[in-house]
């Protein structure tokens, strides 16, 4: 993993393998907050800095569990630091924009157990990424994260424009909408064997 560049870890993390639409990772945030394009926006540079952090942090807590052979403390050390950078982004967001913090409600401290955070840290471990790719994976996943919400909460808002039926209303529509948003970014798979 070490020949790979930084621009291809980004995109390949961004678009190609997504984390929301083509791994299902972070669903819970993906279809509570798309309901307005500014929460989702804020969702996911909220989410993005979180990512950023745990990445950074991951890969020093990495370095040190190795050099002493405890490799087993992995999980839960990169669970720590993942609810310190959220309650980081809680505290700022409840003092700058208090509105914003009652917007999203519940779904900011549940970053703690969004498995997508959690899921780039393991990531890049497994991948043994060196300090700059990690630094490029995290910023792709963050912008994919974003990009997904951003996506459906853009679609989402268009539909309250439209004749929905009945029965297609609320929930159903929700996950026919990223059933197909997956599937339109499951076609970009191909581009990572480029």
């Amino acid at each position: 993993m070490h020949n790979e560049s930084l621009t291809f870890i980004f995109l390949q993390s961004a678009v190609i393998n997504n984390f929301v639409l083509a791994m299902f990772l972070g669903i819970c945030p993906f279809l509570g907050v798309s309901g307005r394009v500014n929460t989702a926006l804020s969702m996911g540079l909220a989410t993005s800095f979180v990512m950023l952090i745990s990445s950074i942090c991951a890969f020093g807590l990495n370095l040190i569990l190795v050099h002493y052979h405890m490799e087993f403390l992995q999980l839960i050390s990169y669970i720590a630091v993942i609810a310190s950078a959220v309650q980081l982004v809680e505290m700022a967001m409840k003092k700058f924009s208090p509105a914003l913090f009652r917007a999203l409600g519940i779904y900011l401290p549940l970053i703690t157990t969004n498995c997508a955070v959690l899921g780039l840290a393991l990531f890049q471990t497994m991948r043994h990424y060196s300090f700059a790719q990690s630094l490029a994976f995290a910023l792709g996943a963050g912008v994919g994260f974003t990009l997904a919400l951003l996506l459906m909460s853009g679609l989402r808002e268009r539909l309250l424009l439209a004749n929905v039926p009945n029965v297609a209303q609320g929930a159903a529509l929700s996950l026919m909408l990223a059933g197909i948003l997956s599937l339109a970014f499951m076609g970009f798979g191909g581009l990572g064997s480029l």
